[in-house]
């Protein structure tokens, strides 16, 4: 027998198998009887974000900054780790599906298609995950950063 369960995008597998018990014991036909003892359990993390750079060039009338678009790509279930984008100032629009966000202490936001929201420099982005199981997500990400910082760096 076999029993799968979902949890939180995560797949637990439990197997059962049944054995004859070793000690001889006997079903009231005769026949050994079966137990059931756990073979094994599998777990798998969710899927990860993916950050495609589309466009990084310094912007002439402002010394020292750079401005960097992005897709970043949630496949259904994805999730990214907890991140900063340092002193950039960002910009996401949510280009397909829906986005769950996160900043610093506020509250869980839901973005759906066609809606954005800006992070100010310094932020910690403590959740960033497709809403949905089922469906990508995708997200358009504007930074405007100081240049040569990293624009994402995970905790």
């Amino acid at each position: 027998m076999v029993r799968v369960r979902f949890a939180r995008g995560l797949l637990a597998a439990g197997m059962l198998v049944s054995v004859a018990a070793c000690a001889g014991e006997r079903a009231a036909s005769g026949a050994p009887a079966a137990v059931e003892r756990p073979v094994a359990a599998v777990t798998t993390q969710p899927p990860s974000d993916k950050l495609t750079k589309l466009l990084e060039q310094p912007l002439p009338n402002v010394k020292g900054k750079t401005f960097t678009s992005a897709i970043v790509d949630f496949p259904p279930g994805a999730r990214a780790a907890p991140h900063r984008h340092g002193q950039a100032f960002v910009y996401a629009y949510v280009l397909e599906g829906s986005v769950r966000s996160r900043l610093d202490d506020e509250p869980v936001k839901t973005f759906r298609k066609g809606e954005n929201w800006v992070e100010p420099p310094g932020s910690h982005h403590v959740l960033a995950d497709n809403a949905s199981r089922t469906e990508p997500a995708k997200l358009l990400v504007v930074f405007i950063s100081d240049s040569g910082e990293q624009i994402k760096v995970d905790d």
